[in-house]
């Protein structure tokens, strides 16, 4: 019987394989790098909002902290989206007959609410919740960017679960003092900057139980004198979780070079869970 198939079919066919198998890791790797797009995430995109409102302008150029804002970032799970009335507080007064902001007016005589446009919208399935992260020393600007540079807010990362997941693993690369919360350019300590804190002893909320300052506490100073209760006036520069109403601080102070070092010791006393906690699936999908 005469052989059906040449030879050099034994070649083609193991070149096939080769060529299938290119073929469907170059499809992974595509799709792989689609998913992590922003055409996918959003990340970088500037929605058309009914205004165009500048975080530049009011935070940066303002000085309007986001609490003015965002009202329930320290105590809900959502930092909600404030109402036609808070921006009605300064425009009544201001910029009374700007065209782009009669969408301000209109909502205000009408009772309807701005159609503001989500930018940093999580899936349905996962649970977030944004007053635990502010409480337990997560600035505004670890997960939102630098929104005081932000003429036009844009989501600044992907929020896709490996970025979350980062932060749970390890999240002393970005605990910060609460009082720096919403400090945009803390860049955590360093050799040239270097960051004190002391355990308060104090129970509570998590911003009684540190205190920090820049100024070296060694050398006294207005702001030690603030920190154990004397008179008011910080120094320049000065970080502290203490409340206002100050308390005795510890004479023992650690000194802190570098974020990961001070982060650990936050990690500590913040009472943050362990990584594997942080990441079993239940704290995020419900």
């Amino acid at each position: 019987m005469a052989q059906v198939f040449d030879r050099s079919s034994n070649a083609l066919a193991r070149a096939s394989l080769v060529l299938t198998g290119l073929i469907v890791i170059a499809l992974g790797i595509a799709l792989n790098q689609l998913q992590r797009s922003p055409w996918v995430t959003k990340q970088g995109q500037r929605p058309d909002q009914p205004i165009p409102f500048s975080h530049k302008h009011h935070v940066e150029g303002l000085g309007l902290q986001c609490q003015y804002c965002h009202t329930q970032v320290e105590k809900a799970a959502y930092a909600g989206i404030p109402p036609t009335k808070t921006c009605i507080n300064c425009h009544a007064q201001i910029w009374t007959n700007a065209d782009y902001l009669e969408p301000v007016r209109e909502s205000w005589a009408t009772g309807a609410s701005i159609q503001w446009i989500r930018v940093h919208d999580l899936p349905d399935y996962v649970y977030f919740n944004h007053d635990i992260h502010v409480n337990k020393g997560i600035g505004c600007a670890s997960c939102h960017g630098r929104v005081d540079e932000m003429p036009l807010m844009y989501q600044e990362n992907t929020l896709q679960m490996e970025w979350c997941l980062n932060c749970h693993r390890n999240p002393a690369v970005n605990l910060r003092p609460t009082s720096e919360i919403y400090n945009m350019a803390w860049t955590g300590p360093s050799s040239t900057k270097p960051v004190w804190c002391a355990s308060t002893g104090q129970g509570g909320p998590t911003a009684n139980a540190v205190a920090c300052t820049t100024t070296d506490p060694n050398k006294g100073g207005s702001e030690l004198a603030e920190l154990q209760g004397g008179p008011a006036g910080t120094a320049s520069g000065a970080v502290s979780d203490v409340p206002a109403g100050g308390v005795v601080i510890p004479a023992s102070y650690q000194k802190f070079t570098g974020q990961i070092e001070l982060g650990k010791y936050l990690t500590a006393q913040y009472h943050i869970r362990t990584p594997n906690e942080l990441s079993s699936c239940e704290t995020c999908h419900r």
